[in-house]
């Protein structure tokens, strides 16, 4: 594989602990995802991506820093894994909600075909994958 064809299967951009970094980090994605050909699941790999960079900016990010998003377009395995990287301690997990908050991990599990959280220092990899056979055709 060509230097040029490797880049076109990561993408990544980091965001700053604000408000608007979450919409335009779904804007960013929804990009990728259009640019890379797929569209049957861009409604749910928008709303994971939503989920773990509202939680990186919550419980993740100390005052002053930001996030890390990280697109990879992988051949063979997962299809599409969304990264989002924070300098914040903790382990995420699966909770029962509790009032409006603790739903986050909750739909990423029910919607995505797979995720984790890996190390990182500081922080942590928080990262749902998307399986190749999910995907059908281009982003209109």
């Amino acid at each position: 594989m060509n230097e040029t064809m490797q880049l076109s299967l990561l993408r990544e951009r980091f965001y700053r602990r604000e408000r608007r970094s979450v919409p335009a980090t779904r804007e960013f994605v929804r990009e990728a995802v259009a640019d890379w050909g797929f569209g049957a699941r861009l409604d749910d790999v928008l709303l994971c991506v939503s989920e773990l960079a509202t939680n990186a900016l919550v419980h993740g990010v100390p005052p002053g820093r930001g996030y890390l998003v990280r697109l990879l377009l992988e051949e063979g395995g997962p299809a599409l894994r969304v990264e989002v990287h924070d300098s914040g301690g903790g382990r995420p997990g699966v909770r029962e909600p509790d009032g409006e908050s603790g739903r986050g991990l909750l739909l990423v599990a029910a919607v995505a075909d797979r995720w984790g959280v890996g190390e990182r220092n500081p922080g942590k990899i928080v990262w749902c994958a998307f399986e190749q056979g999910c995907f059908s055709g281009p982003v209109n």
